[in-house]
């Protein structure tokens, strides 16, 4: 659908890049008693945004699925991967339209950020100065002005985000909060490779080499949580059994390993039931994060 066409077809994908027109869309859709499901992407579709789209659908209702594909600049820090990240619009609304997604909100930068950089931004005070933060400075600060633009833009009744980016669905969820922003937030668990490997659109940046080692990550937060079920608490030893793990393979970098309470992100005194046991590592050149949470 182009941005002059407001009619929305039942049955049938609608791709829209103008941001007044998903507006006025899901606008509409609302007022007929739709509930409007948001799966904000950057695109590069795999199993794992499936997934969230799958749960989009259960969601109880009248439901109309919108994911958006935005590869959003104020993310990226000098150096990151944004030139390169993986773009493939055409296969991803083919894989949209294949689980049944009703609209997909794909526009340029030149439409979300029509000034350049906004000088209005979300900035999170708290939260974001530890685990991923830490290493990426602004990078936060970036996810929150999208999502809270793609939120005011689509007026989704619930959005759906992924485990694997934990800390984001913290924040996300506390932005929301604080803001009152009236939309419900739900974390998918993370879906895996065969092989373990947490999905991710920069698993493809792996070669099959580089691939064999990543699969360290989830071999040692596997090692540390069958320790928590026999009986290890100490935060320490279980950070310690996913660090030997990747110390053991040449050409992974971990960047931190941190066992942290599941709202606060600070880190824990005892391990408990809840609390996420969170890994960012480099593989090569491809940074990759994972985590689980102990049960």
């Amino acid at each position: 659908m182009t941005s002059s066409q407001s009619s929305f077809v039942r049955g049938k994908l609608n791709v829209i890049a103008d941001p007044a027109e998903v507006s006025r869309t899901t606008a509409a859709l609302r007022a007929v008693g739709r509930t409007v499901v948001l799966v904000p992407t950057m695109g590069a579709l795999h199993a794992g945004h499936m997934e969230l789209i799958r749960r989009a659908k259960r969601i109880p209702g009248n439901v109309t699925v919108v994911v958006s594909i935005f590869v959003n600049p104020l993310q990226f820090g000098p150096g990151e991967d944004l030139d390169r990240y993986p773009r493939d619009l055409d296969r991803d609304v083919a894989l949209a339209a294949a689980r049944g997604v009703d609209l997909v909100f794909a526009p340029d930068a030149t439409e979300v950020y029509p000034g350049g950089d906004p000088a209005v931004q979300i900035v999170p005070l708290r939260l974001a100065d530890r685990l991923c933060g830490a290493f990426r400075p602004g990078h936060f600060q970036g996810v929150l002005t999208i999502v809270a633009k793609l939120f005011l833009i689509v007026g989704p009744d619930v959005a759906i985000f992924g485990q694997k980016d934990y800390q984001q669905a913290v924040l996300v969820r506390r932005m929301v909060e604080d803001l009152d922003l009236p939309v419900r937030i739900e974390v998918a668990p993370i879906v895996r490779e065969p092989d373990g490997l947490a999905m991710s659109s920069r698993n493809v940046y792996l070669d099959p080499e580089e691939r064999e080692r990543a699969r360290a990550i989830p071999r040692g937060l596997d090692l540390a949580v069958r320790a928590f079920r026999a009986g290890e608490t100490d935060p320490r030893r279980l950070v310690e059994i996913v660090r030997d793990e990747l110390a053991a393979v040449p050409g992974i970098r971990p960047q931190y390993v941190e066992l942290v309470h599941p709202d606060s992100l600070e880190p824990v005194d005892v391990a408990n039931p809840g609390a996420v046991l969170a890994v960012a590592a480099f593989v090569g050149g491809t940074r990759l994060i994972d985590n689980v949470i102990l049960r």
